[in-house]
């Protein structure tokens, strides 16, 4: 099963005193990368929060936004008068500089910072875990949904290139032994041709020892074998229980190798046109795999 680095995941609660609201965005990355931005007073939730997270994530950039709004009867707020009287007394002295007549609507005043405070200080981070982990762990599912929906979109096509590649591969072992037996018909000819001007002899034996010191330079048998062999290491790997992203990046540049010592040892025209449609399947293989978990 697959895992796709990106996906987005939200979610919000509401009781009778909090409203929890999380957002989780994740995008991919070789590594881990955590970025939290927390509400005011809920810092001490950083290594609760990125547990979670860790336990369904193990690579990717993740950026979780956690809002907590605390919320209740009046009896809860008080007005700090100290601070409401020197924004009083800032505002008259302005209108006196300037001359200015305008009313200065009191509601405008109490927004301003520090004139409402919340009785009893920082919110406890303890007491309100119990309520924020839920939404904490309902947004990640839906992330993990997505996750999961657009992995599963990325097998399909993997495999789909992975399937192009065998038939190429195929192909490939089918013609490699009519390459030989190509250049034996084209070196006995043309050297029948030469050597006839000359009137030179050269036995069967003289053939032979250069279609096979041709046949060893070009034979490419085990390179098919080992490209076919990380094929079905891929596929194995696609059906984990758990997405396997760093394997197929590794074999994906196995693949790679393997395609390219096909297309140095060939000097055919056929194989090498098909070495040319692996090449760039392997490499919409590679750019795919870079967002698999």
């Amino acid at each position: 099963m697959l895992l796709s680095m990106t996906g987005y995941g939200e979610a919000r609660r509401q009781d009778e005193t909090l409203t929890v609201s999380v957002e989780v965005r994740a995008i991919n990355n070789r590594y881990f990368k955590l970025n939290l931005r927390l509400s005011e007073g809920y810092a001490g939730l950083e290594s609760q929060i990125e547990n979670l997270i860790r336990a369904q994530l193990r690579r990717g950039t993740v950026q979780l936004n956690l809002r907590v709004d605390r919320f209740g009867g009046t009896d809860k707020y008080q007005v700090n008068e100290a601070v409401l009287a020197g924004y009083f007394q800032q505002v008259a002295k302005f209108q006196k500089r300037y001359h200015s007549a305008e009313t200065v609507p009191i509601g405008d005043l109490l927004a301003l910072p520090g004139v409402i405070s919340e009785k009893g200080g920082a919110a406890d981070v303890g007491e309100d875990w119990p309520r924020i982990e839920p939404v904490l762990k309902e947004a990640l599912a839906a992330l993990g949904r997505m996750r999961a929906t657009e992995g599963a979109a990325m097998e399909a096509d993997l495999t789909s290139n992975l399937d192009q590649i065998s038939t190429e591969l195929s192909a490939i072992q089918l013609r490699a032994p009519l390459v030989v037996e190509a250049y034996r018909t084209r070196l006995s000819e043309r050297l029948t041709k030469l050597l006839s001007e000359y009137d030179v002899q050269v036995g069967p034996s003289d053939i032979i020892r250069e279609v096979g010191l041709f046949a060893e330079r070009s034979d490419i048998s085990e390179e098919i074998v080992r490209l076919g062999s990380h094929l079905d290491q891929f596929r194995a790997s696609m059906k984990l229980g758990e997405s396997a992203g760093r394997k197929l990046d590794f074999v994906t540049q196995e693949m790679f190798r393997e395609t390219n010592t096909i297309g140095s040892k060939s000097s055919d025209v056929e194989i090498s046109q098909r070495v040319v449609e692996i090449k760039t399947a392997v490499e919409r293989i590679r750019e795919m795999v870079q967002n698999v978990e």
